[in-house]
């Protein structure tokens, strides 16, 4: 995927880092994803899990010095080709394909204004607010975790109990067939109270007790009911409510955060959203109260319900009734009544149910709030459903203001045109690859003045398209741009470059940066035909063997890469580490620096790994 940064990239720490990693106990595994889209859009979040930026290129604005001149422009039609963070959190380096206009203007009528550009963002509000974001983050990622458990056990607890319902309705519902096949002007709640009062059964009620239902039937609607019950029960007490009240917990450090406005405020964790939240958490778990309290009297009814009518069928059929537990009449009648036809359980799983609450328990909801209660008096009116959905609205409020105020502290610090090249489709562009190096000793003449000591370098790798600059089979290495943005540092080393020209009889498929200023250049034999499908080599050469030329001194001002044609350096293979590959190979190219490991793919659909650290006659090729 464009903008993703493969493991090629990945920087071990050194003993200095691991002291002061071990030294900063709250961020020693703090880390930031970042990834782009051919939209234009790149997204940051920490863990890889918790969404705490997104921007899109085509929108910022890019402020660069051309002709001496300071100019603002915009990327039209950008698309992201690769992002790279960097270590200390402050930077971003992104490839991008697009028309560099002059902001304002809808396009360009050159056609060198399309192409490939590399752009440097500020993101030191990743570095500044480390400790902040790090401590949201966990909060916020622990919520959403527990969120989704009770969004799950909601619907979990919802689908059980329909289906029981829906089995109790079916068995039920036959006796309403019954009553007019025998043209009887009644409904089930009539036969039923009828039955109860002592009065003669009926021909329909006596036919759906005997056999409709039956003894049979009635356990089994019974034993349905039961066990729905039973399971709503356990996945209220273990997972629904332990979650709602963890939650309740986390959101209750999350509003101690937000009160230390201080810290806090300038990342974009508002203290009354927070609160709105807590509010709602509180609410969420006592409609869990009243959910548990329904469900119970809900149960409790039915089994004297089931009781009673499994006595009215033994008595229908002259069979002893002693084994059968005794009935509360007066609960039957309240069964009838208020439970044959409504389910109060199900209206909780409702979002646009509205419950009715009588004058004076709403009074004392109104007095509570003087004595420090819930500022939304209504919430007695709403279900269980409607009540998470609400919480659920405010979180997003809530980290949405995280998001909005990251996003908008992301900058354009720097710009940088690479090539042109015409229009084509995402898939079919140049491979780039973008990595950080320690200064080595032939570099640290030239940054060790602008940077400070163990800094990392950063290095920028793509392979130039036929069309542009009237090259052919070549790649082109920037060194240092980043060092070069005069918002960083005004003394800063002009960015180095060097163009790499590869033999005609060799074709780049795809290249990676490595560690130690290495890169690796997967090659497919120029020329082959149907009887010779072709060979592939991967090849390593140094980047300290190269020798790069400063930008500034050019004399071209938009691409300044074109005028590295007359110093361009030939490749010789033999000058680097050559590994053979006896079919031809496509891309991707994955580079592993941590592990020391290649993987290739060839045109016959397999998977090739590569040991990059051990010669080729001392160790066998994976497949």
């Amino acid at each position: 995927m464009p903008g993703l940064v493969s493991g090629d990239t990945d920087l071990m720490d050194d003993s200095e880092d691991a002291i002061h990693d071990l030294s900063g106990a709250p961020c020693q595994r703090f880390n930031i994803l970042c990834s782009g889209d051919k939209n234009g859009f790149i997204c940051f979040s920490i863990f890889g899990i918790f969404p705490v930026g997104k921007i899109n290129i085509q929108q910022l604005h890019l402020c660069t010095k051309f002709s001496r001149k300071e100019t603002t422009y915009q990327l039209l039609n950008a698309s992201i080709n690769k992002v790279s963070l960097s270590k200390n959190l402050c930077q971003l380096v992104v490839l991008s394909f697009g028309e560099l206009v002059e902001f304002g203007k809808s396009s360009c009528c050159d056609d060198l204004s399309v192409g490939l550009h590399c752009v440097l963002l500020d993101t030191s509000i990743f570095q500044s607010r480390k400790n902040e974001l790090h401590q949201v983050a966990q909060q916020a990622s622990s919520i959403e975790d527990l969120i989704e458990v009770v969004r799950t056990s909601i619907s979990v607890m919802s689908k059980q109990w329909s289906d029981a319902m829906n089995l109790f309705h079916e068995k039920f519902g036959s006796l309403s067939a019954l009553i007019v096949d025998h043209g009887l002007d009644s409904s089930p709640q009539d036969e039923f109270l009828s039955l109860l009062f002592g009065a003669r059964t009926s021909p329909a009620l006596h036919q759906f007790l005997v056999s409709s239902l039956g003894e049979a039937g009635l356990k089994r609607v019974s034993r349905a009911v039961d066990n729905a019950g039973k399971e709503l029960r356990v996945v209220l007490n273990e997972h629904l409510q332990p979650a709602v009240e963890i939650a309740g917990f986390r959101i209750g450090e999350l509003r101690g955060l937000s009160r230390w406005r201080a810290r806090f405020q300038s990342m974009g964790l508002e203290e009354k959203l927070i609160d709105n939240v807590t509010e709602k958490a509180g609410m969420l778990l006592i409609q869990i109260e009243r959910f548990s309290r329904v469900l119970a009297i809900v149960l409790y009814q039915f089994q004297n319900f089931f009781n009673w009518v499994l006595k009215c069928i033994k008595i229908l059929l002259s069979e002893p009734t002693d084994q059968v537990q005794p009935t509360n009449s007066e609960l039957v009648v309240l069964f009838i009544k208020f439970l044959l036809d409504n389910d109060p359980i199900k209206e909780l799983f409702e979002v646009n149910h509205r419950i009715d609450v009588d004058m004076e328990t709403k009074q004392q909801v109104e007095q509570l709030v003087v004595l420090g209660g819930f500022t939304d008096m209504k919430f007695l009116e709403r279900t269980l459903a409607c009540e998470f959905n609400q919480l659920e609205q405010c979180l997003k409020e809530a980290f949405l203001m995280p998001f909005t105020t990251i996003s908008a502290k992301i900058l354009c610090r720097d710009l940088l045109p690479v090539y042109s090249i015409s229009t084509s489709p995402v898939s079919q562009l140049p491979p780039t690859s973008i990595s950080y190096y320690k200064l080595q000793d032939e570099v640290n003449c030239a940054f060790q003045s602008c940077m400070p000591l163990h800094s990392l370098v950063d290095y920028i790798c793509f392979k130039v398209p036929d069309e542009s600059f009237g090259l052919t089979n070549c790649i082109g290495i920037i060194r240092g741009f980043t060092s070069n943005s005069r918002f960083i540092n005004k003394e800063a080393a002009s960015p180095a470059a060097v163009l790499l020209r590869i033999p005609d009889e060799y074709e780049c498929v795809d290249l990676s940066l490595y560690k130690d200023n290495q890169i690796i250049l997967l090659l497919n034999e120029a020329f082959s035909n149907s009887e010779s499908p072709g060979k592939s080599w991967m090849v390593m050469i140094q980047t300290g063997d190269l020798c790069f030329l400063s930008l500034s001194n050019l004399e071209h001002d938009f691409y300044k890469l074109h005028d590295l044609k007359a110093s361009m350096v030939d490749m010789h293979l033999e000058n680097g580490k050559i590994r053979f590959i006896p079919h031809c190979v496509t891309k991707p190219l994955a580079v592993s620096a941590s592990r020391g490991v290649a993987c290739v793919f060839s045109s016959r659909r397999h998977a090739l790994v590569y040991i990059l650290d051990e010669d080729e006659d001392e160790v066998s090729d994976m497949e």
